[in-house]
């Protein structure tokens, strides 16, 4: 019996991924015992599979489970924080765009709710963008009215974004208008993140616009992560869902932190 062309093994291996890929995402975590039997594969298979996933950052390992869940110590992919609280992203999209006037430089950094930004921004241009962030690069090209400044460095396939010192050097050689970022955890009214790469990346954008504004839905209450970038306190203004708890946004504001709690779309 003939060997199947290599070409149509390496095409269904990497459907395959891409199933379980979608399997973890939609999930969280799974046990590695049931994607083999799902996908009607041995053990040692379904390792190799989620071994390349874990090659390209899009899941993690760990006693037999695989997640794409964020820990205090690895982000979660972009793919994942992509389908996570949508409704609550595009509204502190729409809080944040009102913060930018034609004109302004902006640098927008990799976490997943600048993207609800992006179509927002033609209606403010002419703007200046600057950012690390692939998807939103790859959404910009070619926008008229919108000048794009990409900014290179390592690429970390888990966040789709440049970062590193060659970013930062990057970063330190401009000054914009106004930073708009988020961060992977709030802990103490202080944000962190799980790398130190993502930490001086942002730092830089940050010490590089004049105004900081940072952009939280309400679940980074709720995280843990390792390495500490700016208390709260040293943004010009932070933006919240409307489902974040209110004790929150008291203590902040009695901080003399400037909130605003982004309302939910009409009709939700």
């Amino acid at each position: 019996m003939k060997e199947p062309p290599a070409e149509g093994r390496l095409e269904r291996q990497r459907a395959r991924q891409r199933a379980i890929a979608a399997d973890v995402m939609a999930e969280g975590s799974v046990r590695i015992e049931a994607i083999a039997e799902k996908h009607g594969i041995s053990l040692m298979t379904a390792h190799r599979d989620l071994d390349a996933l874990v090659a390209r950052g899009i899941v993690r390992k760990s006693r037999g489970v695989v997640t794409a869940l964020p820990s205090s110590l690895v982000e979660a992919s972009d793919l994942f924080r992509r389908g996570r609280q949508q409704p609550e992203k595009a509204a502190l999209a729409r809080a944040a765009c009102a913060w930018i006037e034609p004109g302004h430089a902006v640098i927008l950094d990799d976490s997943t709710t600048t993207l609800h930004l992006v179509p927002m921004l033609g209606d403010k241009a002419p703007l200046t963008v600057i950012t690390n962030f692939l998807p939103v690069i790859e959404d910009l090209t070619g926008e008229p009215d919108l000048t794009l400044i990409a900014l290179g460095g390592r690429f970390h396939p888990w966040a789709n974004s440049f970062m590193g010192h060659m970013t930062v050097a990057a970063i330190r050689e401009v000054r914009a208008d106004i930073v708009i970022m988020s961060t992977s955890a709030i802990t103490d009214d202080i944000c962190f993140h799980q790398t130190e790469e993502t930490v001086d990346t942002k730092r830089a954008m940050f010490d590089s616009a004049a105004t900081r504004l940072l952009i939280v839905d309400h679940t980074k209450f709720e995280r843990r992560a390792l390495h500490a970038l700016a208390p709260l306190t040293e943004f010009d203004h932070v933006i919240v869902d409307w489902r974040t708890p209110p004790e929150h946004v008291e203590r902040l504001r009695r901080k003399g932190v400037g909130v605003t709690v982004a309302p939910a779309a009409r009709g939700r």
